[in-house]
């Protein structure tokens, strides 16, 4: 099985961006961590342009996709868009729980055309996701 994680905007900070509400460790270290640890075949992307998120989003041959859009899950119709039209199972994930930050943060365009969301388990929530993914095999 293979998942691809998509990660928007300002996700390359982690590690050093509000670290009482991200954490301390960057992406790049806890992904290595998590493809020593699971038993899928992972891949990894991160882009702070809406269009390159489409493109990989688009072009994507994977079993299944963990979207964390960032900032985009509330703003974009575009990337929305590309997750309905794709044939690839998408789970959105949130590193906080973005229901209890600020009121615009309630709001998810991606919610209603992904498969699931996951959120607030901090980094944790990737791996909630591949979970799903390993338990629900096409």
């Amino acid at each position: 099985m293979k998942i691809l994680i998509v990660n928007g905007p300002n996700l390359n900070l982690l590690g050093i961006r509000e670290p009482q509400i991200y954490g301390n460790q960057s992406f790049e270290a806890y992904f290595n961590e998590l493809k020593i640890e699971s038993k899928v075949e992972l891949s990894y992307f991160q882009s702070n342009i809406e269009g390159e998120l489409i493109n990989c989003l688009q072009e994507s041959d994977h079993d299944g996709i963990i979207l964390n859009a960032g900032g985009f899950t509330h703003t974009s119709v575009a990337l929305r868009d590309c997750v309905a039209a794709i044939a690839v199972p998408v789970v959105e994930v949130h590193i906080s729980n973005i229901t209890k930050r600020e009121e615009f943060r309630h709001t998810s365009l991606l919610s209603p055309v992904v498969v699931g969301c996951i959120f607030g388990f901090g980094l944790k929530s990737y791996e909630l996701a591949i979970h799903f993914f390993e338990i629900n095999k096409r």
